[in-house]
């Protein structure tokens, strides 16, 4: 009964990092597709920030997923980041709409583009709070915590570019330098 459990456990966690693959992957497209609509030159850096940073969610996680599902535990962010670069090398990531897309399209303003960001990075936070609360191993709550924080700075830079667009009408142009700082 014991092993069953533990055999069910590790299915919910591939089954959570798949999940997860593929909000970033929303995630990814959105942010490409933001970075193409925004006509602000700060803007459209932002949005391409994310989008970089979500491709490496995307390879992290797959990475450790198939590490999971291949018998073996849990990567180290930085190891599944780096074994990542082979899923980078297999099928691409092609944009297609989604909802956030859609949303987009139908107010493609700049503020439209960063309420729907920061939104989606809520979510984020919110979904990977929840793993993080169940993770069991310690190279799980390891990686699921650093994601948790990188999702958490691109949350605090959205709120900070709102600030600035609405109070300024214009990008900030140096709170993303200082959020990429925090993370190294």
């Amino acid at each position: 009964i014991i092993l069953y459990r533990v055999e069910s456990m590790k299915e919910k966690v591939i089954e959570n990092l798949k999940i997860a693959v593929n909000t970033e992957i929303e995630g990814y497209n959105f942010y490409i597709t933001a970075s193409n609509t925004v006509k602000d030159k700060h803007g459209k850096n932002v949005f391409r920030h994310l989008s970089k940073e979500e491709l490496e969610h995307i390879s992290a996680l797959t990475a450790i997923s198939n590490s999971l599902e291949a018998g073996g535990g849990w990567l180290s962010y930085k190891d599944a980041v780096a074994m990542g670069g082979s899923v980078k090398r297999g099928a691409p990531i092609f944009l297609k709409e989604n909802e956030l897309t859609k949303r987009l399209k139908q107010n493609p303003t700049e503020i439209s583009a960063v309420i729907i960001a920061t939104e989606t990075e809520e979510k984020a936070v919110a979904f990977y709070s929840g793993l993080l609360k169940t993770a069991a191993a310690p190279d799980e709550k390891t990686v699921l915590g650093k994601i948790l924080d990188m999702e958490k700075n691109h949350l605090k830079l959205l709120r900070w570019e709102y600030e600035s667009i609405v109070k300024t009408g214009f990008w900030g142009d140096f709170m993303e330098f200082s959020v990429e700082k925090e993370l190294e």
